[in-house]
């Protein structure tokens, strides 16, 4: 039996990579708005079924660059969320990604994510993986919760190249917001998330320290805090 070059065996993984990559990309691209808003009526779920083979027949590389990984895991997230609402919107009405339980658990609970011929939670990916890994509070930015209060789904995929430029511009659109933010220079009602993951954005000094640099409105260091109601309901169509 003819052996086949090592070298081409990693240009076609990598060619594969890129490739559905891409698939997802046109997805985001066809399905999702500029503002974050997903058409779950016409989203194509055999293509993402597609992607999806792909992600339980793919485990990431320690190899890969931390950006590729990030970015990997990101799109994997988001992939998933967007699998399960499609799903359970075709089996029955939910106005809510907090209508989807399993025996008791919810959606970030259920062990339905497979990468790598590995199952995994939502929650193992964003706790475990990509906030004890990478230790980078633009993550929340990225992933999706599939709801009116999160940060917006962007509507192209993550890539190696791309993944610190784009999650630092949801953040930034995301805190500039006034639907989700509501800042001032001497009081802040903002989102829940900042309390939430409090520890993640305070690392390197205050929240408002972390708010103001990348806030259009410079807040006071001595401005009053406040948390917003997060609304739950679908961010679709």
């Amino acid at each position: 039996m003819k052996k086949i070059p090592l070298s081409f065996i990693i240009i076609l993984t990598l060619s594969k990579s890129y490739a559905q990559t891409s698939v997802f990309n046109d997805l985001l691209g066809k399905h999702v708005t500029k503002t974050g808003i997903v058409d779950y009526k016409k989203f194509n779920g055999q293509i993402l079924k597609k992607h999806i083979t792909y992600l339980e027949n793919t485990s990431p590389k320690l190899s890969w660059s931390n950006n590729k990984q990030k970015a990997f895991w990101i799109n994997a997230y988001n992939a998933y969320t967007i699998y399960l609402v499609l799903h359970a919107i075709r089996a029955e009405k939910i106005e809510s990604i907090m209508d989807i339980t399993k025996k008791g658990k919810t959606t970030w609970e259920i062990p339905f994510v497979k990468v790598g011929n590995k199952t995994y939670t939502l929650d193992y990916i964003e706790h475990e993986i990509l906030r004890k890994k990478f230790s980078d509070p633009k993550i929340h930015f990225g992933i999706n919760c599939a709801s009116t209060s999160c940060p917006k789904l962007s509507n192209k995929a993550f890539t190696e190249e791309n993944i610190e430029i784009e999650l630092t511009r949801l953040m930034k659109d995301f805190i500039n917001d006034t639907s989700k933010n509501k800042i001032s220079q001497n009081e802040v009602q903002i989102s829940p998330i900042f309390d939430w993951f409090h520890d993640d954005f305070t690392k390197n000094g205050s929240l408002i320290n972390f708010l103001n640099n990348y806030s259009k409105t410079k807040i006071s260091p001595k401005a009053k805090i406040s948390f917003l109601k997060y609304d739950w309901t679908l961010n679709g169509k």
